[in-house]
């Protein structure tokens, strides 16, 4: 815990620095939620196909999703979401072409949830 997964479009592949951005997102994480930066990861998909509205060529998007144990507040789940966009915008580069979507979801972990 924290369990982050960062959904990307393929036309990002080269203005999206993914490990410097997981680098600078977990300190981030650990201090917002007061948990161990030892305790992040992150892993990245890359989503070939997305279609956003009525764009048909597909706009390109990121989306982050964290999932925690619960307990926090849903004032530091909005704050940790707003700071994840900011830092988000500041790890792309300029991108030419597609509209491009940024987004990030804090949501408590299911009491299913273990860990080996």
């Amino acid at each position: 815990m924290p369990q982050i997964t960062v959904d990307y479009s393929a036309e990002l592949d080269g203005a999206f620095d993914r490990p410097a951005f997981a680098l600078a997102l977990h300190p981030l994480v650990a201090e917002t939620v007061d948990t161990k930066l030892a305790a992040c990861k992150t892993r990245f998909r890359r989503t070939e196909e997305t279609v956003v509205a009525d764009a048909p060529a597909g706009d390109a998007l990121v989306h982050v999703d964290i999932s925690l144990l619960p307990g926090r507040t849903p004032e530091t789940k909005a704050r940790l979401t707003e700071a994840v966009v900011e830092l988000l915008a500041g790890h792309l580069r300029a991108v030419t072409g597609p509209v491009l979507h940024l987004s990030a979801e804090v949501r408590d972990l299911d009491a299913s949830y273990r860990k080996g």
